[in-house]
């Protein structure tokens, strides 16, 4: 999918995508789960970018010293956050990829809950008892190691039901949303796959399609991590470390250590992960320079526990896992912003999940039983 911008007109990037928002037709009910906009928008914003740049190549040069002397006030939104985070779903429709693209992040989530996150300071800022993050994620991963729901067939499906909450920039200022459960079904077959599962959220389900551009399907990968490939992943968390890094997509707006544990986070948030592959994945984290503990993190319900977490200062943002204080199993996660900008306050919270069922079922919209 490509935009078309109007850049000889003299307009900046930003009233491309207002003039863009205006054109689209309203999104259907269904709303991108947080993490999927980014995927899909990104690809936008860098055609809307790569087009305003070319129009600007061109511009006279006082007019490009002037845009120049623009981008630094301090007044300005910070460069657009988080915009390549990983994830999984693919669009549902073109019409909801469309409402997704202009909205960025969708609004999901409960009312009961504050819509500000902790301050992002620092585990010995926080608590007084704070301990080296390997300690900490070498524990996580043993723990991990003797748990796990599967195997997986590659004829099932990985169920997830979440409660998640997001927050909506289409204002230009970041609105968090009350909390909406979410339920999740991924496929497991091998191969190009045009279906990738279904998500109910709101009392209905709709298919995930395949990822855009997949005209032939998506296969497993780091977009589709099946329980196969998970797997066949290195449990070595050093070559681990060094492959996934290598899958995930660099950006200029974000730290490309940042996105590393991020695409981690997304890998052990909804899938059913092999306990071997889990326990690597913790390790690796550990080895990611900036990864600290968060004494006393919290999820999207509000239950505390162990927390690991790491701050992208160039986007103002922090991301948290929080694991069961008692056994250390994955409660869920939350970003929330890390300093006053233009976009929202300081503690502002960009998105949050809880995690409250995870299982393999044998047919995509059946529940567990039990």
């Amino acid at each position: 999918m490509t935009a078309t911008t109007g850049t000889d007109d003299g307009r900046d990037g930003a009233d491309d995508r207002a003039e863009l928002a205006r054109l689209l037709p309203p999104a259907t009910g269904f709303a991108l789960p947080p993490g999927r906009h980014e995927h899909h928008r990104e690809r936008l914003m860098h055609q809307i970018d790569h087009d305003t740049a070319s129009a600007a190549a061109s511009a006279p040069a006082k007019d490009r010293a002037r845009e120049s002397a623009q981008d630094r006030r301090p007044d300005r939104a910070p460069a657009r956050p988080r915009l390549l985070r990983p994830s999984f779903l693919a669009p549902v429709t073109a019409l909801a990829l469309a409402g997704a693209l202009v909205a960025g992040y969708s609004a999901q989530g409960g009312p009961d809950l504050p819509v500000r996150a902790d301050s992002g300071a620092s585990a010995s800022e926080r608590a007084g008892n704070a301990q080296p993050v390997a300690l900490v994620l070498g524990r996580i991963s043993d723990a991990a190691a003797k748990s796990g729901e599967g195997p997986v067939g590659d004829d099932q499906f990985v169920y997830v039901r979440s409660q998640v909450q997001g927050g909506d920039l289409t204002s230009g200022k970041l609105v968090t949303g009350p909390l909406a459960e979410r339920e999740i079904w991924y496929a497991q077959k091998p191969g190009p796959q045009k279906r990738l599962g279904y998500i109910r959220e709101g009392g209905e389900t709709l298919p995930i399609n395949a990822e855009l551009g997949d005209t032939d399907g998506t296969r497993e990968g780091i977009s589709r991590p099946t329980y196969r490939w998970l797997a066949a992943l290195p449990t070595d968390p050093r070559r681990l470390l060094d492959h996934l890094t290598a899958l995930t997509p660099e950006s200029e707006r974000q730290e490309h250590a940042q996105a590393v544990f991020e695409q981690i986070g997304y890998l052990i948030r909804e899938t059913v992960l092999p306990p071997e592959t889990a326990a690597a994945l913790y390790r690796a984290a550990a080895l990611i320079p900036g990864v600290t503990e968060a004494p006393d993190a919290v999820d999207a319900l509000g239950r505390h526990g162990v927390g690991i977490a790491r701050e992208d200062r160039g986007s103002s943002t922090r991301s948290e896992w929080v694991f069961d204080p008692e056994g250390l199993a994955f409660l869920g996660s939350r970003t929330f912003l890390t300093a006053d900008t233009a976009i929202g306050a300081k503690g502002a919270l960009f998105d949050a999940q809880a995690v409250l069922k995870r299982s393999v079922v044998d047919e995509g919209g059946a529940r567990p039983q039990g």
